[in-house]
């Protein structure tokens, strides 16, 4: 299974004072999905998915000022730098991977993101979702 993580969707979901910080709060992000990664964290949200067992992949999408996110890689997780808005870049991934019938979870509260993602056979969660299983 993919998970792809709507970066500014989820990091905005905080009121963490992520806006005095994007990159910041972006490279934090990065972190707290590496370490959700290597302990097996994320595993409920694969489980729940009804898919073969194929493991897991989690990338996390990155736009704007949350590009300069360092440090990059994080372990375990795949950073998207996207080259315009990051929702464009994730229907793009959402839609070359469901076309290789693969199954694909993003992590967004954007409802026409959602709309669009599941046009495309894509499923979604909200991003308290995901951050209940953070460490």
């Amino acid at each position: 299974m993919h998970l792809v993580v709507d970066g500014a969707n989820v990091v905005g979901s905080r009121p963490d004072g992520w806006w005095k910080d994007r990159a910041g709060a972006a490279s934090r992000l990065a972190a707290e999905l590496a370490a959700a990664v290597a302990g097996g964290a994320l595993e409920p949200l694969r489980a729940c998915d009804g898919a073969p067992d194929t493991g897991l992949r989690v990338v996390l999408v990155l736009e704007g000022a949350a590009r300069r996110a360092a440090p990059l890689p994080a372990d375990g997780v795949e950073i998207v730098l996207a080259a315009a808005d990051g929702d464009s870049a994730i229907v793009e991934l959402a839609h070359d991977l469901t076309g290789r019938d693969e199954d694909v979870l993003v992590v967004t509260a954007d409802r026409e993101l959602s709309r669009l993602l599941h046009a495309v056979g894509a499923r979604t969660v909200r991003p308290g979702a995901l951050l209940a299983l953070l460490p």
